[in-house]
């Protein structure tokens, strides 16, 4: 096995051991492009070797998007989504896990009209609705992982050779997610350990503000009373632990929805 396949097999194994966390039993969804199918049957392999009970694929395609979006009735957009989200319903009562592989073409839609756009995503939005408020509230395990492409490639390293972008590409992504590390999956618990330090650390200090200040920017955000600082893994309903954001490296928490004044320069 070469350094590639090596890291290759690493990332997986990190977005479906640490990322999704997949338990015994647990179904497993993967939401991919189609060009990631050797990624896909690695993350399979990983997650059955885990004890998952079934793995559904879902595939998706940048062509057929294009061609749903320049050549569908607009009054259709809504029907796959609900079936999807019919579908999601059924298997987050199984206890699902969804594992998201993203690789995505910032020039897809391109010369469509706006509004098409626009509908689309609202009738895609208010039909998932429901899953969207369910991976906000943390009810299942839910994680992304990016895979390289030639379009993404192209536009991160336009000036490298084109034999030699995607493998640039992919050092990059196994660079940010330590999978390129000896035992990534250590490494990223250690990371955990970190930024749950600095969430317990600042939760300690109750600060009321936090003030922004450089060139062009004089920031002053307020922070509410009972705010919390959480920092790169979650909870779902079960108690499990997953990550939800991989690479992650922040602590966070939200401002006081009335306490935001100044100026950002960026």
């Amino acid at each position: 096995m070469n350094d590639f396949e090596k890291y290759l097999h690493n990332y997986v194994k990190l977005g479906v051991r640490v990322g999704v966390n997949i338990q015994p039993g647990q179904p497993l969804v993967i939401q991919a492009p189609t060009e990631a199918a050797e990624v896909v049957r690695l993350a399979a392999k990983e997650a059955y070797a885990a004890g998952a009970r079934h793995v559904h694929v879902e595939w998706n395609d940048d062509e057929l998007t294009r061609i749903r979006h320049e050549m569908a009735p607009e009054e259709s957009f809504a029907d796959g989504p609900k079936l999807r989200m019919n579908y999601y319903e059924r298997l987050i009562e199984q206890n699902a896990a969804f594992l998201s592989l993203v690789s995505a073409n910032p020039d897809l839609l391109s010369g469509i009209d706006p509004d098409r756009i626009a509908k689309f995503q609202k009738a895609t939005r208010e039909a998932m609705a429901k899953y969207s408020e369910g991976a906000r509230k943390e009810k299942f395990s839910w994680s992304i992982l990016a895979v390289a492409s030639e379009v993404w490639a192209k536009k991160v390293f336009p000036d490298a050779p084109e034999d030699q972008r995607v493998r640039k590409l992919w050092d990059a992504i196994f660079q940010a997610t330590r999978a390129d590390l000896p035992d990534p999956v250590a490494a990223w618990k250690e990371h955990i350990k970190k930024l749950q330090s600095r969430s317990l650390y600042l939760n300690a200090k109750r600060y009321h503000a936090i003030h922004y200040q450089a060139p062009g920017t004089d920031l002053m955000l307020e922070l509410a009373d009972d705010h919390l600082w959480v920092a790169a893994d979650s909870l779902n309903e079960k108690g499990t632990m997953f990550v939800a954001n991989m690479p992650t490296e922040e602590v966070f928490t939200a401002p006081k929805r009335n306490g935001v004044n100044g100026t950002v320069r960026s």
